[in-house]
């Protein structure tokens, strides 16, 4: 693993731990809340706050939750740091983590009913490390499983953004926060453009995907 990758995934895991210890007092503060003031049973009255759109990305709602997203960002996060270098990965992971949870915000503020659902998640930012390891690595063949071939990384990331726009569109899958990650990756995309980034040419050999 490369040193911001490590960091990332030792801060996430050291806050899940935490979680175990004080679970409503890290959610009430840190998970992102919609707009305004809302009273929730155990927590109080939360509402949102500004650093909530960083700190939301460093909790997560269950073990397979952070397993999946910490897995996501060993396999692509390391390839992607090593591109980009360290100082631009972490503008790269924060620009995904801010947009995702921009994007978020608003839709749970604009359909919110009956009453405050928090979100956590680095799925945001992982969804932006996703993306430019697509842009970098276009060619990069990926295995998905349970599909018995290989995508393309350029393929795989395409399929996951009309998913994730459908469900999101549509309303299926409820629970996930499916603007969140298309959310992440505008945010990725933005700063790929901004730095003139380009593709490798030779891809780094194909990769067991989640």
């Amino acid at each position: 693993m490369t040193s911001i990758v490590r960091l990332l995934i030792f801060i996430n895991v050291a806050v899940f731990a935490l979680q175990q210890i004080s679970p409503d007092e890290l959610f009430g503060h840190f998970a992102l809340w919609p707009l305004g003031r809302h009273s929730v049973p155990g927590m109080g009255v939360v509402g949102f706050e500004p650093w909530q759109l960083i700190t939301s990305a460093f909790l997560h709602g269950g073990v397979m939750h952070i397993v999946f997203n910490m897995y996501a960002l060993y396999m692509f996060g390391g390839m992607v740091e090593r591109a980009l270098g360290a100082r631009r990965f972490v503008w790269l992971y924060a620009a995904s983590v801010l947009t995702a949870g921009v994007a978020q915000l608003w839709v749970v503020t604009a359909t919110l009913d009956s009453g405050a659902v928090p979100t956590v998640g680095a799925s945001g930012g992982v969804f932006g490390v996703l993306l430019a390891f697509a842009m970098l690595f276009p060619h990069s063949r990926v295995y998905i499983l349970p599909l018995p071939v290989p995508l393309k990384a350029w393929v795989m990331v395409t399929i996951f953004a009309v998913i994730e726009l459908t469900s999101g569109v549509m309303g299926t899958s409820q629970g996930v926060a499916h603007f969140a990650h298309l959310g992440g990756m505008l945010g990725a995309a933005i700063v790929m453009f901004a730095i003139g980034y380009q593709s490798r040419v030779q891809p780094p050999g194909d990769l067991r995907g989640p």
